[in-house]
This record gives structure tokens, sequence and C-alpha cells, in this order.
């Protein structure tokens, strides 16, 4: 995959990231914005390996609950990992 499609598939995951998964209700905070940064990276590598949904959404799921300590929303994080997993057929 050339460079310039990373990066606009990097951005759309961060963007998601912060606008629909934001488990720690950042997204209104400008300062905190880049606190995801870090997860899309490493979902852009899952998602261009051809990483499968479920697979995304383990690599969120325990973000949510073990790295960040949250309980967790399994509907929310399930709608992301579908979105994100769909995400290389759009560009």
């Amino acid at each position: 995959m050339k460079n310039d499609l990373k990066i606009l598939l990097y951005n759309k995951i961060s963007m998601i990231l912060l606008k629909e998964w934001d488990p720690i209700g950042i997204q209104n905070t400008p300062e905190a914005h880049d606190e995801y940064e870090a997860y899309a990276a490493s979902l852009l590598e899952l998602i261009v390996s051809g990483k499968l949904e479920h697979e995304i959404f383990e690599y969120l799921w325990c973000i949510e609950t073990e790295h960040m300590g949250l309980q967790g929303n399994k509907r929310v994080t399930k709608r992301i990992a579908k979105k994100l997993s769909g995400l290389i057929n759009t560009i």
C-alpha cells in the first residue's frame, strides 16, 4: 500500500477513534486529541495486514478493559471494529 493511502487510512482511523470510540471521553478536550494516536498506528497495521473484524475488536477491547482499566462497552466496540475493518475498502 502506498504511503499516501496509509496516511489517509491512518487519519480516518484516528478520527473514528476520537469521534466515535472515545472510551475516556476526550473528544471535546483539544489538548488530549493525540491520546489515541498509538492505537491508530497499531490499528493501521492490523487493517493493512488483513486482520479480521473480531481481531480488531479484541485489540480495542483489550485496550479498553485491560490497558485503560474501564468496564468497556461491547456494543460500541463491536460497531467500531466493524467500521474499522471495512475502512480499507473505502480508499
